[in-house]
């Protein structure tokens, strides 16, 4: 048998290579909206931030979780993806 393959995703605040399971999801659903998705099964364009405040705050600066998810993310999901982190420290 085969050992099973693990999903991988990069984070956008510093660009490491990490297991799905490890990243916090945010994604762009369908509708335009931008949410936290901790389930990891919300449908819409994802972009993945390791748990840790210092990459969000990277992805940010560089814009590059605006540029990840096609729209510019609005305060109140930053904060509310802040207040998790910290939250998980």
């Amino acid at each position: 048998m085969k050992p099973r393959r693990i999903p991988q995703r990069t984070c956008v605040g510093c660009r490491t290579v990490r297991p799905k399971r490890e990243l916090i999801r945010v994604v762009r659903r369908p509708t335009g909206e931008i949410e936290v998705d901790f389930t990891g099964k919300v449908p819409g364009r994802g972009a993945y931030i390791c748990p840790d405040v210092e990459c969000l705050r990277a992805a940010v600066k560089g814009r590059r979780l605006d540029r990840a998810l096609e729209r510019t993310v609005d305060d109140d999901t930053l904060r509310i993806l802040e207040e998790h982190l910290t939250a998980r420290a």
